[in-house]
């Protein structure tokens, strides 16, 4: 599905889910710079309406926002998409939830640690491109897997 960029390279296409406004630009600047196009949405029904008119090799969705639940978008991107690969994104302390999306057909979750409140700004840039490395790393696996052999 990865489409062609303006020097003829593949370039796969990512969604990326999450109401953490700081997040999704680091994530989305570092991400884009591997030749990945990247698509925002900040709420789930922003990314629900996306998906109605675009098409992604993956996903990278938020577990707990505002508007909705990460599991409730995650079913409907399945029904919606069904070969698209999810990747959920959960705080500390909601792994749990993130196995339960990976029973509604997410391929994987990882964990993200908020940056501290108190911490400063510095600092807290810090945690956000640490959180974007870790994610990039995830996104650079699936994105140069091997498609599986044909069935025979």
């Amino acid at each position: 599905m990865a489409e062609k960029d303006h020097t003829g390279n593949a370039s796969a296409r990512l969604l990326l889910v999450d109401d953490e406004q700081g997040f999704v630009n680091v994530l989305a600047k570092r991400i884009g710079k591997r030749h990945i196009q990247v698509r925002k949405a900040c709420s789930g029904f922003e990314a629900i309406q996306i998906l109605r008119e675009e098409r992604f090799d993956v996903a990278v969705l938020d577990l707990k926002m505002q508007d909705m639940d990460g599991i409730e978008v995650l079913k409907i991107f399945k029904k919606m998409a069904p070969n698209l690969q999810v990747i959920m994104l959960t705080g500390h302390g909601s792994e749990i939830a993130a196995r339960e999306g990976m029973e509604y057909g997410a391929m994987d979750y990882l964990t993200q640690v908020p940056p501290d409140i108190s911490l400063s700004i510095p600092e807290s840039l810090d945690s956000y491109t640490e959180r974007a490395f870790q994610m990039t790393s995830v996104l650079d696996d699936i994105l140069h897997q091997q498609p599986p052999p044909p069935h025979l």
